[in-house]
């Protein structure tokens, strides 16, 4: 969900890169299961060699969202990739990529709720987590997860995280929430 209020001018968050090992693998994931699509491709000659780069969008107006590159060691002893987190538009959506991922036996599909969103984690084919998300109407204090049946209609599952939410600490319309925000980077 995009929001229409107003925004800290200077910078804004516009796309991520990030190594991988095995290019094809990870191309092919993020463009037939998440739906990117390849923009661009070719090298780039670096310090440290030549880089092949794909570039993935999944908006026409933006050249790239993602940046694959290649050179990612085989074995990493840790990822410093914490999550890699998507907003779908819906809870239908939400819904159809959570399938997917079952389909496509994902690792570590984990769906939650954080009181001010419903999430699914899982694991890319790299070990990279991902977060599929969309906001609640509401704000509860984090971190916070809470562990959510995405079989339930989306009636009753938007029920039970909210009966769940108003419940926690910090409870308030996500309206409040973002007036609070604005207030305090200066732009409220």
């Amino acid at each position: 969900m995009t929001s229409t209020k107003p925004k800290r001018a200077g910078l804004s968050l516009s796309h991520m890169g990030f190594y991988v090992n095995d290019m094809a693998r990870v191309e092919d994931f993020y463009s037939r299961v998440l739906e990117f699509t390849v923009t661009d491709r070719g090298s780039l000659a670096t310090p440290r060699g030549d880089v092949r780069l794909v570039f993935l969008s999944r908006d026409p107006a933006v050249h790239h969202q993602i940046v694959l590159a290649s050179g990612r060691p085989e074995h990493l002893a840790f990822n410093p990739i914490n999550q890699i987190s998507f907003e779908a538009d819906s809870l239908a959506s939400l819904k159809r990529f959570y399938r997917r991922f079952i389909e496509e036996e994902m690792e570590e599909i984990t769906p939650v709720t954080h009181g001010n969103a419903i999430s699914f984690y899982a694991r890319d084919p790299e070990g990279n987590r991902l977060e599929l998300f969309i906001d609640t109407p509401w704000y509860v204090d984090q971190p916070m997860r809470f562990p959510v049946d995405f079989s339930l209609p989306d009636e009753a599952l938007m029920a039970s995280v909210e009966r769940h939410a108003r419940g926690l600490p910090g409870f308030r319309p996500r309206a409040e929430w973002e007036a609070e925000m604005a207030k305090r980077m200066g732009i409220g």
